[in-house]
């Protein structure tokens, strides 16, 4: 498939899961969290198209956040040309883990990142952050927690926040990871430069592959735990 027809599919499924849950309004001041990933990567470009087409009238806007103490590289100059040409402002904060090496440091990692990425938002009258989570990520966080937990859920496309005014949007939610995999080899994506010393395999890598195996069982089974999952929640 051409990169222009890749392009075409992967903005008419971001668009169905915009209308199917609401993702975004007019008036809409969206802060998209950008990590340098394949999948932020296309969230980016795909919110810099939607933002130069009339309705909903949006303002978009994408920050990268950087950890002091941790041995993670981003080219930054490629990230700053990338936003360039998605039409998408491009801001860089940076943060420090203070004081506390005892705990995980992967939580210790992704909480103070998040915590910078609400700061900023609220401090500049952003109303939603968007995160680049897909249709995979999904579908391996229900089976973690059905499988973990004892719970069915998993991440919601979108979430309002009790003790903030914010909404966490995912727009990706209905895209399939091999389809980003595909465009973003076809574009010309570059592979940020991640040295993370605590990087390693999860258990959620091993729900991909459950996911993986449950398919000679059934090969429509991403669509039946994506059907139960909606229905559950009234979706």
């Amino acid at each position: 498939m051409s990169t222009d027809k890749l392009q075409s599919r992967l903005f008419k499924r971001f668009h169905e899961a915009c209308c199917r849950f609401a993702l975004l309004e007019d008036g809409d001041k969206v802060l998209i969290g950008l990590s340098g990933g394949k999948d932020s990567l296309l969230l980016t470009e795909l919110l810099g198209k939607q933002a130069r087409i009339f309705r909903p009238r949006i303002e978009v806007a994408a920050i990268h956040i950087r950890v002091a103490n941790r041995n993670y590289m981003s080219d930054l100059s490629y990230l700053q040309q990338f936003c360039g040409k998605a039409g998408v402002p491009f801001i860089v904060k940076d943060t420090a883990i203070v004081g506390e090496e005892k705990k995980d440091p992967c939580f210790l990692c992704s909480w103070y990142r998040r915590k910078a990425l609400f700061d900023y938002a609220l401090e500049q009258g952003y109303n939603k952050i968007a995160f680049g989570h897909h249709r995979d990520d999904i579908l391996t966080t229900a089976l973690l927690n059905l499988i973990y937990v004892g719970r069915f859920s998993s991440i919601e496309p979108s979430l309002r926040l009790d003790k903030m005014p914010l909404t966490l949007i995912r727009p990706l939610c209905m895209i399939d990871e091999h389809d980003i995999i595909a465009y973003s080899q076809s574009a010309g994506y570059e592979k940020q430069k991640a040295l993370c010393p605590f990087e390693k395999h999860s258990d959620r890598h091993k729900m991909a592959t459950l996911l993986e195996d449950l398919k000679t069982f059934n090969p429509d089974v991403r669509s039946s735990i994506e059907h139960a999952l909606y229905r559950k929640g009234g979706k």
